[in-house]
């Protein structure tokens, strides 16, 4: 079957060149009204502008693997759901089958869109192709994608790329630099596709005319991107070396995007990243862990699931409540970074209901609280457990979990002197009385905590 999935180049395929150069002249304003300027380069700072403001995006595993569901010949299998090609030692020829029973009908581009911005998330990071190397666009050079091997004849990153202009959600790939399926890669390391040790000889024509081709094809036709997301550079044939070159040559074809560090060795971004000169990419991807100190000095985000697997699995509901996973929106952005939270569609297309009612109820907190949020910049004071804090401009946002009996809010500012406070629900922006004792600040707040999640109380520094 792998003969009749990965095309023979033919006249009406797209060349590499030929995609790149689509991309350079096609125009990049991204339905934001921002277009790269062209008298000189944008900085690190300018491309990072609007990510360093969202804080909060949704991550999106989806593919194949929601089929199975966890499950394969009646065994559930462990682990996270979208490995389940290499946990159940699924050989291609089996695995391809669930392409067969792939029809997501229930797909709405625009119903996921619509959830993500009411959730207060400002973008979106989907995943392209998984390790199973599964495509969910029309790719020009293999017919392993969405159009050719399933039923469903729908490009689903098209119609995310249409719902997110209109909505102005930033669109983001995630892309598994290894691949299961392709023989240049990893699939001749059956049983063990992800065999560490193993090399593959064949593995730069997979880069060069495989991989490549499909990064130019996203590039080109679903963008401008926010973000490059990439995955799987565990891999021995994958060297740091390889990852600045590819760096380079994304951003030549994109000067504005913006790529994470695991496109070189960066793994989980925890490792080496304050020598940015050293490593690949633009921002740490610690995962499923918030940095106890956060990374200072380097752009990061969490990212993180709501129950224990990435990909559908359809009997796993070790959720996350609610609370919890604002607590860590809020921690997160106290610490300077951002938060990716991830959803696992069904085969039919459907986010999951508790997935949904956990976005709605971080969506209802945004809605009052979304300024202490956005464009904010790490605590610059040490707080309790019961407290975090973040800083914009003349403001600091004090997040207050527990609230004390009798509404006296006590925390040591380091000397900051504070001109008034108000709780941000307050539309009228009532002051709180406000007293100083040394460096121990009390704000006299209600009796009742405003929010029983996180309450936020706005203390406007005095001017210097």
């Amino acid at each position: 079957m792998i003969d009749r999935l990965l095309r023979q180049p033919t006249v009406k395929h797209i060349t590499l060149a030929a995609l790149v150069m689509a991309c350079l002249v096609g125009g990049c304003d991204d339905g934001f009204g921002f277009a790269p300027r062209e008298d000189k380069p944008l900085t690190k700072d300018e491309r990072m502008e609007w990510w360093r403001d969202a804080r909060f995006g949704l991550f999106i595993h989806w593919g194949l693997y929601a089929v199975p569901a966890g499950t394969y010949k009646g065994e559930r299998i462990d682990g996270i759901g979208e490995w389940i090609m290499h946990r159940a030692k699924i050989p291609v020829s089996e695995y391809e089958k669930f392409a067969d029973a792939f029809n997501p009908i229930g797909f709405n581009a625009d119903e996921w869109v619509r959830l993500v911005k009411d959730a207060g998330m400002k973008y979106i990071v989907i995943t392209s192709k998984h390790h199973d190397g599964f495509c969910l666009w029309d790719s020009q050079v293999t017919k392993w994608d969405i159009m050719d091997a399933t039923p469903f004849k729908r490009d689903i990153l098209a119609e995310l790329a249409g719902a997110c202009k209109k909505h102005k959600i930033k669109l983001c790939f995630y892309h598994s630099i290894m691949d299961w399926h392709h023989p240049d890669a990893q699939r001749p390391f059956y049983p063990n596709y992800n065999d560490t040790k193993r090399s593959n000889p064949n593995f730069e024509r997979y880069v060069e005319t495989y991989m490549k081709p499909q990064l130019a094809e996203l590039l080109a036709n679903y963008g401008p991107l926010g973000v490059l997301w990439f995955d799987g550079e565990w891999i021995k044939d994958w060297t740091e070396p390889q990852g600045k070159a590819l760096y380079a040559w994304l951003r030549e074809i994109q000067p504005d995007l913006i790529i994470n560090n695991r496109v070189g060795k960066g793994r989980k971004g925890m490792e080496g990243l304050s020598k940015s000169d050293e490593y690949a990419g633009d921002f740490g991807t610690p995962e499923q862990q918030i940095p106890a100190t956060g990374l200072p000095g380097v752009d990061w985000e969490t990212c993180m699931t709501m129950n224990d697997t990435w990909g559908f699995k359809a009997y796993d509901d070790n959720w996350k409540s609610s609370e919890d996973l604002i607590r860590k929106l809020v921690d997160i952005a106290s610490k300077g970074g951002n938060f990716l939270l991830n959803v696992g569609p069904t085969p039919e297309g459907l986010i999951p209901q508790p997935s949904i009612r956990r976005l709605k109820d971080i969506g209802a907190w945004m809605a009052v609280n979304r300024e202490s949020i956005y464009g904010t910049t790490a605590s610059p004071v040490s707080l309790p457990e019961w407290a975090r804090c973040t800083a914009k401009g003349d403001k600091l946002y004090l997040h207050v979990f527990d609230w004390p009996k009798g509404g006296k809010i006590k925390v040591d500012l380091g000397g900051v002197s504070v001109a008034k406070a108000y709780l941000l629900a307050d539309k009228k922006k009532k002051a709180l009385p406000v007293t100083s004792d040394g460096d121990l600040v009390t704000v006299s707040g209600p009796n009742a905590a405003p929010d029983a999640i996180a309450s936020v109380i706005v203390l406007v520094k005095e001017k210097q």
